[in-house]
């Protein structure tokens, strides 16, 4: 094989492992919501600036609650930016775990495709005469344009 990106074989006890770990985030985590979406393209959204005016809001309206109405919860406010805190750190290792896992993905999937490609030019050269016409062709298949157009019109023609 001309190419190998990524070797990875996974045992089945690191899946089994992997997959208990997803499932006790999961559970961990289910507080987390899901919005639509027609709710994320709705909701006030915190960029850095943003965050950095959240922080200092915070920390006024902490210093002076007398100005808030009854119902304005600021305890609820302190506990939306801790629980923001505690988010982000966690968010950015499954974010580096999963472009890891993009990527080895989109690895595996080119050495598999370039291996696929490269048995199938030997298949075509060095196949001929062994039995393999029909399996040639089937792996052929993936590159006629319009097959499937055509074996209807052939139907049709009939």
């Amino acid at each position: 094989m001309a190419q190998n990106l990524i070797s990875l074989q996974i045992s089945t006890a690191d899946l089994a492992a992997v997959d208990s770990a997803l499932k006790s985030l999961e559970d961990k985590l289910s507080g987390l919501i899901d919005l639509s979406t027609e709710q994320r393209g709705g909701v006030v959204k915190m960029g850095d600036k943003s965050e950095a005016f959240c922080r200092k809001a915070v920390e006024v309206l902490g210093n002076n609650p007398g100005v808030l109405p009854g119902n304005f919860s600021l305890a609820e406010m302190r506990r939306d930016l801790a629980a923001f805190d505690s988010l982000r750190p966690r968010l950015n290792r499954l974010e580096k775990i999963y472009e890891r896992m993009r990527d080895s993905q989109l690895a595996l999937g080119s050495d598999l495709m370039s291996a696929s490609l490269e048995g199938y030019a030997l298949l075509k050269i060095s196949g001929k005469g062994e039995g393999l016409d029909m399996a040639r062709k089937a792996l052929g298949a993936r590159f006629s344009k319009n097959g499937p157009k055509r074996k209807v019109e052939e139907v049709e023609a009939s």
